[in-house]
Order: structure tokens, then C-alpha cells, then sequence
């Protein structure tokens, strides 16, 4: 398991100027032809998504008052509640209004035909499966990786390729408030 710490992530500007992304993983690594990748982004303001054609998406909400996605003719949805994911399609052209402010997100991307993508809010132990892929990212609480691994703490996790070897033990809380979003990315073919 790789272990990442958002805050120490390199930030990078949107070019709409509308936010900055910290790329958690992106498999396979250095191409624009994702099969996976997750990162966390901060919106700024209001204004464009980028569409991500052929690219199915998951957003959760991390901190903030929240985001309103909207696409004309498709969906209107309001982003309030942290933790809980929204997936919708790449292909969208939509708009995000920040209504109480900047905000943090989860971005899960799969490419469509590869990879599906399941985003949940769990409290109790997550095992990975030998050939999935996917990202633990603490919300609150602290959790560890293995009987030895560092204690993860809020805004930190761990992710896993497909390819790397099936994790030793289980990514588990150790307190009572622990709550993480575990994204299983799993191959499609």
C-alpha cells in the first residue's frame, strides 16, 4: 500500500483558474490516458467542470458548505453532505456554484469500459482485494494499515493498484469517531 498525506501532495492550478488538484494516484502513472486516478480538489469559485469524455466521475464532498452541480437537461444536485459520494458521467458539460463557499472534494475518475469504481463512507476495517485497485481516505478519526502500518489521521489514506500484491491485514479504525471513504476500483474485463 502506498501511504499519502493530502496536505503534502503537490497542488496544481486548474486552467480555468477555478480550483487546484492534488493528484493522489493516477494509474498508469505520467499518461493523460488514465485507467484510474484520484485526487483531491479544491473549488475556489464558481464556474466550469471540465468535461472528461469516454470517463465515469465520483465526488464527495470533504469540507465546505457544499457544491451544486448542475447539467442543463440532466441533473441538478447539491453536494452537502460530507462523505457521501455522487457519481455521474465525464461526458457532461457541467457548472459548479459554490453557494456557502470554497470547498474540498474526492475525485474518482475510471475510464468507461476498464474500470468501475464503488465509493463508500465505512467505519469498520477495509480489506482489499488481490486485483482491484482503489484509495482509503480518512475523514475523522484515526485508522491503521496492518498490525505495524503508521496511524492515518484526517486528510490522510492509503491506495493500492491493481497490480501491487494482495495488502497484508486490513486497513482498521482505531477510534471510536474513525470514518473513511474507501473507493474499490475494480477492472472491468
Amino acid at each position: 500500500m502506498h501511504h499519502f498525506d493530502v496536505e503534502t501532495l503537490p497542488a496544481g492550478r486548474w486552467r480555468n483558474g477555478g480550483g487546484a488538484t492534488r493528484e493522489i494516484a493516477s494509474r498508469p502513472a505520467g499518461t493523460e490516458d488514465f485507467g484510474w486516478r484520484a485526487s483531491v480538489a479544491d473549488i475556489n469559485r464558481d464556474g466550469p467542470f471540465s468535461a472528461f469524455p469516454g470517463v465515469d466521475r465520483t465526488l464527495t464532498l470533504l469540507t465546505g458548505e457544499g457544491v451544486r452541480l448542475t447539467c442543463p437537461g440532466e441533473f441538478d444536485r447539491l453536494l452537502a453532505r460530507a462523505g457521501e459520494p455522487f457519481g455521474f458521467s465525464g461526458d457532461l458539460a457541467l457548472a459548479a456554484e459554490l453557494p456557502g463557499g470554497p470547498c474540498r472534494v474526492l475525485n474518482l475518475m475510471v475510464r468507461r469500459g476498464r474500470w468501475t469504481v464503488s465509493v463508500d463512507r465505512v467505519a469498520d476495517p477495509v480489506a482489499p482485494r488481490a486485483g482491484h485497485a482503489g484509495v482509503l481516505y480518512v475523514l475523522s478519526g484515526r485508522w491503521q494499515t496492518g498490525t505495524d502500518g503508521p496511524v492515518l489521521t484526517s486528510g490522510q489514506g492509503v491506495w493500492w493498484d491493481g497490480d501491487d500484491e494482495a495488502p497484508a491485514g486490513a486497513v482498521v479504525p482505531l477510534s471510536p469517531d474513525a470514518a473513511a471513504l474507501w473507493a474499490d476500483v475494480v477492472p472491468t474485463g
